[in-house]
């Protein structure tokens, strides 16, 4: 049970979902497992190296088909959805946050986060709208200018972070993401985390870090594919 009642569709949910590859010989990377986060949670997820996490990552991303099961994303059924379908959905309510941040050198910060729009059905001046509002939730507002060169890891991670959000996405996807950053730098921005979920957004983080991983309401953990969770109080 979590402080959170299922009154609404949950953002995910996995029912019997698992991953094998066919082989030969065939690899169980994920063993069949159910998974339920409701809208608002903050949830981790961690286990050592090879355990499965990136499987799960990448199922809950739509990155990846389920061989065995079903993944709903916010109640719809992904299993039968095309290439076309698959991106679109992910791109209206998946905002993704990396250990290596992916910015675009030669733009800024700007730039950078209205890229996230290029595909909606929204002007030029709308798109940089936005990612400014953007830009300003994660305390970037004097560095909209700047480029990543001239950013520290923190503040590069914050535009990461901004462009991940900046389309209103249903769930926030962080895979390791103070993975790259200093002691103090990856406080801010499990910091920065806390506040976004204070104001509803749903957030999962895949890491390697029981510090980082403590910072969830639920943790799952996994060892060899499969999923235990712990829940605080």
């Amino acid at each position: 049970m979590t402080n959170h009642e299922p009154t609404e569709t949950p953002v995910i949910e996995l029912r019997g979902a698992g991953l094998t590859y066919v082989g030969p010989p065939p690899v169980v990377a994920l063993r069949p497992c159910d998974l339920v986060v409701q809208r608002g949670e903050f949830v981790t997820v961690v286990g050592p190296s090879g355990a499965g996490k990136s499987t799960l990552l990448n199922i809950i991303g739509l990155l990846d088909i389920p061989t065995h099961g079903t993944y709903l994303l916010d109640g719809h059924d992904t299993a039968g959805l095309g290439d076309t379908d698959r991106t679109a959905l992910r791109g209206h309510r998946i905002g993704f946050v990396f250990q290596s941040f992916h910015l675009l050198p030669h733009r800024t910060a700007l730039e950078n986060v209205a890229l996230a729009l290029v595909y909606r059905s929204i002007s030029h001046k709308e798109r940089m709208r936005k990612a400014r509002e953007a830009l300003v939730r994660v305390g970037l507002e004097h560095r909209v200018d700047a480029v990543p060169s001239t950013l520290s890891g923190g503040e590069r991670q914050r535009v990461a972070i901004a462009r991940a959000m900046v389309g209103r996405p249903s769930l926030l996807l962080c895979d390791e993401p103070t993975g790259n950053l200093d002691t103090s730098t990856a406080a801010s921005i499990l910091e920065l985390l806390h506040v976004l979920h204070g104001a509803g957004m749903t957030i999962l983080v895949i890491t390697h870090d029981l510090t980082v991983a403590q910072q969830g309401e639920r943790t799952i953990t996994i060892r060899d594919g499969r999923l235990t969770e712990e829940v605080r109080r």
